[in-house]
């Protein structure tokens, strides 16, 4: 067996038509095949490996340089996708030594967190990474917008095509990557496609000159749907002014729908507002992204309550030791080997996790005790006490769907 990694021209035809075959609809047109052509400039900075035996393609995986806002600090990303196996060579363990290799080689360039949308969550717990919440797609009628259009809202709202709009788009995902936990978005090389393929409507609100709010958006047919991507939103103000521009389609779709992040309330977005909220997680076609640390950097200065603590990591290749945990003046300071970072203060208690386990606690996603119930560690009552200051609950909102 043989991992190497791929110029960018090998992957039309190595790891396209293996990604294609587990992915799409296949057998590929002739169409589909040629469009292969025009998608490679948007992976061009992607590290893809593939594993070889007797000069042929067995399974490939990639992974695209993103940055991710954890806790309010921005880090490297390596976003994980196209992992793909050819048919007659899965479940002989191609995936797992192109995995432990991509990370490896992640990790070394400097991307201390990596996400990815599994094929089996169960599969990469193993892994070390941990659920994500999914974001939720919201369906209502136009006309039940109807109240905002009376409303005297502070800002205007613009109406373009992405193609145009680009720039103040990227700008304000941009925004929402320094100011939201959880947040990722793509590499400009890979980003520009949204702009080059320039096949959606974008909607911007802006006051006092600066964009607070923007979607993207499609209409399928007059009297159907108007099929919203993420509703970004800064503010209740930024969301009430693209909700008004939606109103005024009353008489053009029969609905709309949008996604938003697990922490929107939709139902609370007005009276009389008949909204079905879903978050639909299957397997396979629908999962809710999972994420991990690739490295205890990553949470060294990270906003923290005054908790100590000592964890012991087990059972990883990349996270690995004991280290002491101490919010000290809000920010998180590590300390290798468990040695104090301050002094005074009383017995520090002991944690044992895994890597899922600091990730879920990292991400905000598990409490203490669900980390402890899920297997994922051994977490006493004093330690999970620590560990809840260190770490409040957080709802991440990962955004770049790859």
């Amino acid at each position: 067996m043989l991992i190497r990694r791929l110029a960018a021209e090998e992957r039309l035809t190595t790891s396209f038509p293996l990604q294609a075959y587990a992915f799409e609809a296949t057998p590929l047109s002739r169409e589909r095949v040629d469009a292969f052509h025009r998608y490679l400039p948007y992976n061009k900075g992607n590290r893809t490996l593939v594993v070889e035996e007797g000069g042929e393609a067995r399974a490939t995986a990639s992974a695209v340089p993103m940055r991710q806002n954890l806790r309010g600090a921005v880090l490297p990303m390596a976003g994980v996708a196209g992992i793909a196996t050819h048919p007659l060579a899965r479940r002989q363990g191609y995936v797992r030594a192109l995995l432990c290799q991509l990370l490896d080689e992640m990790r070394d360039g400097g991307h201390p967190v990596t996400a990815l949308y599994p094929f089996r969550a169960s599969f990469y717990e193993r892994f070390g990474y941990v659920g994500l919440p999914r974001a939720r797609t919201v369906r209502f009628a136009p006309a039940d917008l109807g109240p905002l259009l009376r409303a005297e809202l502070p800002g205007t709202v613009g109406w373009e095509r992405i193609g145009v709009g680009y720039p103040h788009y990227r700008s304000f995902t941009e925004r929402c990557l320094r100011e939201r936990h959880g947040f990722a978005i793509f590499p400009d090389f890979r980003d520009v496609g949204l702009r080059d393929r320039d096949d959606r409507w974008l909607i911007t609100a802006t006051v006092d000159g600066s964009v607070v709010g923007a979607l993207t958006y499609r209409i399928d047919d007059h009297g159907g749907e108007l099929v919203g991507d993420d509703l970004l939103a800064s503010d209740p103000y930024a969301r009430a002014l693209l909700l008004q521009f939606l109103a005024r389609h009353v008489d053009q779709v029969e609905r709309i729908s949008l996604r938003v992040p697990a922490d929107e309330l939709p139902e609370l977005w007005l009276t009389d507002l008949a909204v079905h909220v879903e978050a639909r997680v299957s397997r396979p076609g629908s999962p809710a992204p999972m994420a991990r640390l690739l490295s205890v950097d990553a949470l060294a200065g990270l906003p923290a309550g005054p908790g100590r603590v000592r964890v012991d990591l087990v059972d990883d290749r990349w996270l690995a030791g004991t280290h002491l945990l101490d919010g000290v003046d809000g920010r998180l300071v590590l300390a290798p080997g468990g040695r104090s970072a301050v002094t005074g203060g009383g017995p520090v208690p002991t944690a044992t996790l895994t890597a899922a386990g600091l990730s879920a606690l990292a991400y905000g996603v598990l409490d203490p005790a669900e980390v402890h119930i899920r297997g994922l560690g051994d977490v006493g009552p004093e330690a999970a006490d620590e560990l809840r200051r260190l770490f409040p609950r957080a709802l991440p909102y990962l955004f770049a769907d790859f």
